[in-house]
């Protein structure tokens, strides 16, 4: 089995061998670059996951994974953060740009292998059962063999927490999750995910499917739904 390719990006040298020597010992292919502006000469676009400080020199982790998010070629590899800003504002805004998990600073090894263990298994997984390739709803099309999106004809990047929750919501039309379903059926099984994480992905979902963002609905003290078309 091909190892799965991991960029670390921190501007801590020692903190990067560690983490390296570490992900390798674990069967990863590793490569590092001590800063946003060194990562963006390397093809990002054939890692399968990222961690990422986000305190680093003019381009910050924040800013980083934004740029990722808007290229096509990047914009579904996962980003795992790792930070000593750690407060709920920092954790929910970088939810909100797309972060697949959070470590905050200091953290032991065993956990960022088992975060990254988690994450992989997750975004690694094959897309939801069904029985056509595709899955639609009004003017959504999700092609679930390709992981994209096209509204109205147009595509649109999703990360893929916002992927996995529309599909999930579209394929289920109609009926209410809670946040904790959202939860136990999109994130990583581990991942410590608050309720306010669901709303920013949900807000965030809303906004990049343009008219058809009302269409997911909120049903007051239980959970959001996808209203039938």
């Amino acid at each position: 089995m091909e190892r799965k390719r991991i960029l670390v990006i921190d501007d801590e040298p020692d903190l990067c061998e560690i983490l390296s020597i570490n992900l390798m010992t674990a069967g990863y292919a590793i490569d590092t670059a001590y800063s946003a502006e060194e990562a963006l000469k390397k093809d990002i676009s054939k890692f399968d996951l990222l961690l990422l400080d986000v305190m680093m020199g003019e381009i910050s982790g924040f800013d980083l994974i934004s740029i990722l998010r808007q290229n096509e070629k990047t914009a579904h590899i996962p980003v795992l953060f790792l930070t000593a800003k750690d407060t709920e504002d920092d954790l929910l805004h970088g939810f909100s740009l797309g972060a697949d998990d959070y470590i905050s600073k200091p953290f032991s090894v065993k956990e960022v292998l088992a975060r990254v263990k988690a994450v992989l298994a997750r975004t690694s997984t094959a897309a939801p059962a069904s029985t056509h390739h595709d899955i639609s709803y009004k003017g959504i099309q999700m092609d679930m063999e390709q992981k994209s999106l096209m509204v109205d004809g147009v595509p649109v990047n999703l990360t893929r927490t916002e992927y996995d929750l529309l599909a999930r919501l579209i394929q289920n039309e109609g009926i209410v999750f809670t946040r904790q379903e959202l939860i136990q059926s999109v994130w990583p099984e581990g991942v410590i995910v608050t309720d306010r994480t669901v709303d920013v992905n949900i807000a965030r979902l809303r906004k990049k499917l343009g008219e058809y963002g009302n269409c997911i609905c909120s049903r007051q003290g239980y959970g959001y739904y996808l209203a039938k078309s």
